[in-house]
């Protein structure tokens, strides 16, 4: 599924229209969608109360084509209009089914939306859609405060958006501190970008996308992605039923310090939960003998280490004989910072021969080739790299905020710069490859903010690699069955206390689900 800009949502529906499909059409299909979706929110519409919020553009007649069909089905509808402009036909056929219609105008204190709020079951915000590029001010600024109000009733009504909050610019994410706190966002043809950069993105709750029937091909040339379900499940590798474990690759993990064993262990353990046939974890001696107690199943190379506990930097032969009986490795997690661990990595990576497999490189590993003058130049091997915001800021020499500015943009310098897939962790992650392409998680999850998270996922990107999935599409797959193992555990246990071993568990349910 793409994910557009204005003007890309735009063209698309210029293209609808140049193909035959006109804007009433579009628009009916879109207030059908909205319709439907309501009345399935509600397990049934009949009797039920809906306030429809309407605007003066084509946001508000999406808005009276779902009250029309509500009421159609038996719904309590009221209009509230906010404009005395508006769509004069769809506004007709809402006053010929007797709707309850309320002008702003006759209601300046808004007496009557607080009293039909208090009894309603969903509120549909369709005030300003993807058009809008100004601050809410006047009625519209009230009647947001009022529906913030709402938000802290313990029995509250459902707030849903049609195509984007009011309030949120669907291009940059810049929201209104007015904006409507939208429980469900339904946006319309295709997911906006805006609703996945932050601060809009806080208030748009779960994104479902609704089809308004544009034809195939109308969004042709666009090279963002959304990573959803349905694009990760034709990324998995297959599970043949005559497989054996050498049939799922072999993945060689190089991780771990002292101070960080953990990272070792679970890099490997999400590297076997995400498929791979066979993992050998090569750590200092130290480390290994403590993760051998915590993952029975992992294949051991100790490396030499310095009295610190850190990886001693002649062990990258060692490393070097593994990388040609391996498919795939991950390198870094929990390696420390120690000049040996420099040494180690740079004779590892930045040498030659070129290594054969393809890598991904997280943590510490990114944190050492940042250090490294001319490091992408140097870099023999397919790889993603796995940065959060502070090591992409090491790594392109930019202040955090730049970055998080725009974090697709970022991602994509990144990836053409480094020749490389980048996978810019955080808050719906990141994922671009050399040639342009990117792709967006759809998850935001603060219980995924705790240590140990990443290297999970590095293990999961590594175990698709290992398991032949090439490296952009690895990535991709791989940043959506971690965040979706997250966004499991957080419905069960909200937004706090996730430890990343509660993750390991998950990501074989996710692989299931999806393939099912």
């Amino acid at each position: 599924m793409k994910v557009v800009t204005i003007e890309q949502m735009r063209e698309m529906e210029r293209r609808a229209v140049a193909g035959g499909i006109n804007e009433d059409t579009l628009m009916e299909t879109a207030g059908l969608g909205v319709a439907r979706h309501v009345a399935q929110l509600l397990d049934g519409i009949r009797g039920r109360r809906v306030i429809v919020l309407v605007g003066p553009g084509n946001n508000g007649g999406d808005g009276m084509v779902a009250a029309r069909y509500l009421a159609d089905w038996g719904a309590l509808i009221t209009l509230y209009m906010t404009s005395a402009r508006r769509r004069d036909d769809k506004f007709e056929d809402c006053r010929a089914r007797r709707v309850r219609v309320v002008e702003t105008s006759e209601d300046p204190e808004q007496w009557q939306l607080g009293s039909y709020l208090a009894l309603t079951d969903v509120v549909l915000d369709a005030v300003f859609g993807i058009g809008n590029d100004r601050p809410l001010d006047g009625d519209v600024r009230r009647l947001m405060a009022g529906l913030h109000d709402l938000r802290r009733e313990p029995a509250r009504a459902k707030l849903i958006a049609v195509d984007i909050p009011s309030g949120i610019n669907a291009d940059t994410g810049e929201c209104d501190d007015g904006c409507f706190p939208a429980d469900v966002t339904l946006t319309l043809g295709a997911p906006k970008v805006g609703l996945f950069r932050f601060p809009g993105a806080a208030y748009v709750g779960r994104v479902e996308t609704l089809p308004i029937g544009l034809p195939g091909g109308a969004d042709d040339g666009i090279d963002l992605d959304l990573a959803d379900a349905s694009t990760v499940r034709a990324l998995l590798p297959p599970r043949p039923l005559a497989a054996h474990k050498g049939s799922f690759g072999h993945l060689a993990v190089v991780a771990g310090s002292r101070s960080f064993v953990g990272a070792a262990v679970l890099a490997a353990a999400g590297a076997y939960r995400a498929g791979a046939g066979l993992v050998t974890l090569a750590a200092p001696e130290t480390v290994d003998r403590m993760a051998a107690a915590q993952l029975l199943e992992q294949v051991h190379l100790p490396l030499a280490e310095t009295s610190d506990g850190h990886v001693a930097a002649d062990a990258a032969g060692a490393v070097r004989e593994l990388f040609g009986r391996a498919s795939a490795a991950v390198v870094g997690p929990g390696l420390g910072a120690a000049e040996s661990v420099r040494g180690f990595l740079g004779a590892l990576l930045l040498t030659e021969p070129a290594i054969a497999i393809p890598l991904v490189i997280d943590a510490d590993g990114l944190n050492a080739l940042a250090q490294s003058y001319d490091w992408s130049a140097k870099l023999r091997a397919e790889a993603v790299l796995t940065p959060h915001p502070g090591e992409m800021s090491r790594l392109l020499g930019k202040p955090v905020a730049e970055i998080e500015a725009d974090r697709v943009a970022t991602a994509r310098e990144a990836a053409a710069r480094w020749h490389q897939v980048v996978v810019l962790k955080g808050a719906h992650t990141v994922v671009a490859a050399p040639d342009g392409r990117a792709a967006l998680s759809p998850f935001a999850n603060p219980a995924l903010a705790t240590a140990g998270t990443g290297d999970v996922l590095a293990g999961i990107i590594g175990s698709l690699l290992a398991q032949g999935t090439a490296p952009y599409d690895a990535a991709v797959a791989g940043v959506y069955v971690h965040a979706a193992a997250g966004e499991a555990i957080r419905e069960e246990q909200g937004d706090a206390g996730l430890l990343a071993s509660d993750l390991l568990s998950r990501v074989p349910v996710v692989l299931r689900d999806l393939r099912a």
